[in-house]
């Protein structure tokens, strides 16, 4: 496409390191052991029974390990676990599809020594008290008991006491496609903060869940803290997390934002492939945006390869590139937009031949800036803000912010002769 008329004069840009809070589980594998032991787990297992093992597409961190120490606790008590893909749709909705996603994560049967019995079957559990009906994967239901695993942390939809984590594995995740597309689908109209502890605690109530298993993460990609729980505290215990996770989550140090350049985006990044908390464009019915950061444009770069083609999310972006929108599977994104009951999320940006061209529109379209004024800042992906670079522009700011470290050589955006962005992530520091 030829857009003569655009200014490809772009801003000096300038590295910002923005620092956080991080507390972490040293020892992961002996806080599983001591969590389990403090909620009484082996009282409740007898010989001989077969548990299940939830484990979801999020790309959690430690989750592999975490589920090999807790099967090996299991097996060591006399139990036969074995692991459920908990993921409602992902995957294309294939079992084979989820196994698949799993591998990615390190999930693997060699690495468990347990197996990994996939299913999209489910069976009805119950019915809330609002007749919405209650969906269990086949092979946890048919189990003796079934230990929920999965981390805790803001959702892309809503804000709510319960947001992602046990409750949504139990609903959306064991649920798989019938019981996510259930859940979504009542959600719409009731919220999925009445819909996800109705649902939630009919399987609480018809099933044999042992106890929860929950992570909340820090900001570099680190296991902050690692909580056993009873089944009887799901809600409360989770409701304590949600508040420790959101105060760990990085954001934006910035109010106002012209153009925010994100290079990847995907599903192992957020559930919606670009994480709403960051960005404040939320885009779901009924759901307000965040009240901050204001991001005039947002450009989008690429699809990370664990996504598998899943490009949930490109929606929220206003350009991409060719290259991005060439990697996308639009069966497995279309599936999982609709089950989510946000086919909004899914639509596409306008699409440039390259970078440059998507990044002069996205600048033309901010109105009448000069380059120089334009509020640039370029992140990895939103699931990585430690560094990030910025316009020259707003690095008065940054200066006056005690929790960014501002680079003292400014540079200009470099572009290839294909015009790709000449990314700095993974260059050592400019001091």
């Amino acid at each position: 496409m030829n857009f003569g008329f655009l200014d490809n004069t772009f801003s000096k840009m300038v590295e910002v390191r923005q620092t956080f809070p991080a507390p972490k589980v040293e020892d992961v594998p002996g806080k599983v052991r001591s969590e389990l032991a403090r909620v009484g787990l082996p009282a409740r297992i007898k010989p001989g029974m077969t548990v299940a093992l939830t484990a979801g597409s999020r790309g959690v961190t430690n989750i592999a390990l975490i589920l090999r120490t807790i099967a090996e606790e299991l097996k060591r008590m006399g139990a036969k676990p074995f692991v459920v893909p908990t993921m409602g749709s992902h995957g294309g909705a294939f079992a084979e599809g989820q196994v698949e996603i799993l591998s990615t994560l390190g999930v693997t049967e060699d690495y468990l020594g347990v197996p990994i019995r996939a299913s999209m079957e489910v069976v009805q559990v119950g019915t809330t008290s609002t007749d919405i009906p209650v969906y269990v994967d086949q092979h946890a239901a048919g189990a003796d008991g079934i230990i929920v695993v999965g981390r805790v942390k803001p959702h892309t939809d809503f804000k709510g006491e319960i947001e992602s984590g046990l409750h949504k594995m139990m609903v959306i995740g064991l649920g798989k496609h019938r019981g996510a597309l259930t859940a979504h689908r009542h959600a719409l109209r009731r919220s999925f903060r009445a819909v996800l502890p109705e649902i939630g605690g009919v399987v609480l109530q018809k099933c044999n869940i042992l106890c929860g298993v929950a992570t909340i993460e820090n900001v570099y990609d680190e296991t902050a803290d690692l909580v056993a729980v009873k089944p009887e505290e799901f809600e409360a215990v989770e409701k304590t997390l949600q508040v420790r996770s959101k105060e760990l989550i990085a954001r934006l140090p910035f109010d106002e934002i012209d153009v925010l350049i994100v290079d990847q985006m995907g599903k192992n990044i957020s559930g919606t492939g670009m994480d709403t908390n960051v960005l404040g464009r939320v885009k779901f019915p009924g759901e307000p945006d965040l009240p901050t950061p204001r991001i005039n444009r947002i450009v989008v770069r690429d699809l990370t390869p664990q996504t598998h083609g899943n490009a949930i999310g490109v929606g929220l972006a206003d350009f991409t590139t060719r290259r991005l929108v060439d990697k996308i599977n639009y069966e497995a994104t279309y599936i999982n937009c609709l089950t989510g009951q946000g086919p909004e999320r899914g639509m596409l940006p306008m699409i440039c031949d390259d970078e440059r061209q998507a990044i002069a529109c996205a600048m033309f379209t901010c109105g009448a800036f000069a380059p120089e004024s334009t509020r640039v800042v370029h992140i990895q992906d939103t699931l990585h803000l430690e560094t990030m670079y910025v316009s020259e522009c707003l690095v008065p700011a940054a200066k006056g912010n005690p929790g960014l470290r501002v680079g003292s050589e400014a540079f200009d955006l470099e572009f290839d002769s294909d015009g790709t962005l000449v990314s700095r992530f993974g260059v050592p520091a400019l001091h």
